[in-house]
């Protein structure tokens, strides 16, 4: 356990682009537009014509044509990066709260101020790789603990996206989107560098490249809302009773979904062995367990874990 630098709230209004674009994951952009392959190394590519050439000589041959097509996706992703810049047509804001916190059973009660959240979770009923069925609470110790919770959104992409749909112009329309959305996950990723060095403060000393953090490698975890390990999207209004969403800009819907679609949020916790898993199924009996703990009904409550039933 380490206590936080920074207890409570720390909000980041309008966060310097570029800051967030390092921790872009180009690889799920180019997932987004269903071109899975290895460009590991196009942010290298120029725009002289020999070394465009030459970077795709690399490929295969009947590898080339897709990978000529992720070039100019990224170099329009470029170019729209630099209109954002440029034109300070989106906004990006952050906040994390680290609020005390202790384990009881699957459950995570966390204290603020004036306010008392029960955070519950669920455990799996076939075992890790490892061979340990985890819940979340696991990371949480029975006493004198801490928990984070974050949220972070992108605000203006609609809005830019929607004047292209006038015109008709459903490529850039949706080119925003999917960047909206990589810059919503590049936040939340920059946001935990900044949690573990500097407001939680666990790791102070850590020093990591990007390809580094995008293989985890360093400790602590930030599952989302939906998440494998933490799949009950209703949990999402729980969170909003701690950091307060709207003051963020984000609005919810009665389905759990977050306005803007470019949002992220979810929990982070320090303990040196947190892992993300996967509940996966579970059976009828924890099912009951957990609606009870959450005090809803279990009609109610199966639609919200129906992928896991």
């Amino acid at each position: 356990m380490t206590a936080p630098k920074i207890a409570g709230i720390t909000r980041f209004v309008d966060i310097n682009l570029r800051e967030i674009v390092p921790f872009i994951h180009w690889t799920f952009f180019f997932m987004a537009w269903r071109l899975n392959g290895k460009y590991d190394d196009i942010q290298s590519v120029c725009d002289c014509g020999s070394c465009k050439v030459g970077w795709l000589q690399k490929f295969p041959e009947d590898e080339r044509e897709k990978a000529e097509e992720a070039l100019k996706l990224y170099k329009d992703a470029q170019e729209m990066l630099r209109r954002f810049l440029d034109e300070k047509t989106i906004t990006i804001n952050a906040l994390v709260g680290i609020f005390d916190a202790h384990s009881q059973g699957e459950d995570i009660i966390v204290s603020t101020d004036n306010k008392v959240v029960t955070i519950p979770t669920l455990r799996q009923q076939m075992p890790a790789s490892d061979g340990f069925c985890y819940a979340l609470s696991d990371f949480i110790k029975p006493a004198d603990d801490f928990l984070g919770v974050f949220a972070n959104t992108v605000i203006g992409a609609e809005a830019l996206a929607a004047n292209y749909e006038k015109d008709d112009d459903m490529y850039h329309s949706i080119l925003i989107k999917i960047i909206a959305d990589r810059l919503a996950e590049a936040t939340a990723e920059w946001l935990h560098y900044k949690v573990r060095k500097e407001i939680w403060g666990y790791v102070p000393d850590e020093k990591l490249d990007v390809k580094e953090f995008f293989k985890t490698h360093y400790k602590g975890i930030r599952p989302a809302v939906g998440y494998p390990s933490l799949p009950d999207q209703s949990l999402i209004f729980t969170m909003d009773k701690l950091i307060d969403f709207e003051n963020l800009g984000i609005s919810l819907t009665e389905n759990g979904a977050m306005y803007p679609n470019a949002s992220v949020s979810g929990l982070l916790f320090d303990h040196p062995k947190s892992k993300y898993f996967n509940i996966g199924k579970i059976d009828e009996q924890q099912f009951q367990d957990y609606a009870q703990r959450c005090g809803k009904s279990p009609d109610v409550l199966r639609k919200w874990l129906a992928a896991n039933l």
